[in-house]
């Protein structure tokens, strides 16, 4: 039952993010390696592997995903952004739309850097709820979106391999306090709202060691 629902929500939302990340113009990574280095490099790196854990990776990220993330940070017909941020809504302000697409292909393109979970303990933890889910409590299991290996899926779900635990964790945080809505469907909030502060920090510091 609980499969049958993940997969449904994650057809609808599907359309939409394809839609996204086609626009109206064809995206041109070449095009962002001056915007990267004027406004991105200095949080993100060059490459998109940042060195500190508030910044997100970015490199390899599918470029779908992520301009739609950006697009999210910008106010639009008079409403607040989708997901506010006053730094990134600062950083993106005077950015196109195409600028934003070719942002999310240049980094897409770039490299990710493995990583490795910190505290072996807490990662097994992490990988029987990323793998299995909780059943007690309605949780899918995480690969049913993300993949075994966090790879993710294009136009639907973000690559989270590697990400820092530390960002990991304030996302799903966020998602559970309802501080950041920008999820189709409520599907992150649906699964946030139901995990322990452990459980979380437990599954953040797994994803860290996908590769």
């Amino acid at each position: 039952m609980v499969s049958r629902w993940w997969a449904a929500l994650g057809a609808a939302t599907l359309a939409p993010a394809v839609a996204l990340a086609q626009g109206p113009d064809r995206a041109d990574p070449a095009q962002a390696r001056q915007l990267v280095m004027q406004v991105c490099a200095s949080c993100h790196a060059e490459d998109g592997n940042s060195a500190l854990p508030a910044n997100p990776v970015l490199a390899g990220q599918h470029a779908d995903y992520l301009s739609k993330q950006l697009m999210n940070f910008v106010p639009r017909d008079g409403k607040p952004a989708e997901r506010p941020s006053a730094v990134m809504g600062a950083m993106v302000a005077n950015l196109s739309a195409s600028d934003l697409r070719n942002l999310a292909a240049y980094f897409e393109a770039q490299r990710p850097k493995p990583r490795a979970a910190r505290d072996p303990e807490l990662a097994r933890l992490g990988q029987m709820i990323y793998r299995g889910g909780v059943p007690a409590k309605s949780v899918a299991a995480c690969t049913a979106c993300h993949g075994p290996n966090g790879s993710g899926i294009p136009a639907q779900f973000p690559r989270l391999a590697g990400q820092f635990a530390e960002y990991t964790a304030a996302q799903l945080r966020a998602f559970r306090a309802g501080e950041r809505a920008n999820d189709p469907n409520r599907m992150m909030r649906t699964v946030a709202e139901k995990l322990t502060d452990r459980e979380i920090a437990a599954v953040a510091e797994y994803i860290a060691g996908l590769r």
